[in-house]
Formats: structure tokens, sequence, C-alpha cells
């Protein structure tokens, strides 16, 4: 049994997988902040402050993180793929 266990944990991130973490929290960030700030459009009350809106622009730029990070791991299994290495694939 303890030869099925691994000594180390092995390195299962491939590169650009940070890149989309963040982004996805942004965007979510982004999402919330968006729907608080078209509520008191549906709701009949006081419009929240600029900084509110502001926040919603968190949407666009998770969006734009995560794009650069999804870029970053197509480079990198180019990368892979030319080098001709036989080294395992990682699908994400």
């Amino acid at each position: 049994m303890r030869s099925e266990t691994p000594a180390a944990p092995a390195n299962d991130s491939a590169p650009g997988d940070g890149l989309i973490k963040a982004g996805v929290i942004l965007f979510a960030v982004g999402a919330v902040a968006t729907l608080v700030t078209v509520a008191p459009l549906f709701l009949g009350t006081d419009p929240f402050p600029t900084v509110a809106y502001t926040v919603s622009m968190l949407m666009g730029v998770g969006f734009a993180v995560a794009a650069a990070g999804v870029l970053r791991s197509i480079a990198a299994q180019r990368r892979q793929a030319r080098s001709g290495s036989t080294g395992p694939v990682q699908a994400r």
C-alpha cells in the first residue's frame, strides 16, 4: 500500500492555470457587482454610487485575464508539441 502513495505531491498545474483561476474569480466578483448595481433599476430605489459601477467592470477584466491564461496554456502546449517531447500531455 505504501508504494501506491507518492512521496511528493505531483505538480498538476499547467502554464496559465493561475491566470485562468484569477480571471474566474475577478469575473465572478464583477458579475455579482453588476447584478447588485442593476437591481435598483428594477426595485425603484436610489442607484448605487459610482464605485459600485467601477467594481462591475471587473467582469471584463476577469474575462481578459482568463483569456490570457488560455493563450498562455495554448502556447505552452504548442511549444511542447514542437519540441517533440514524449512527456505526458496535461489535458484540462
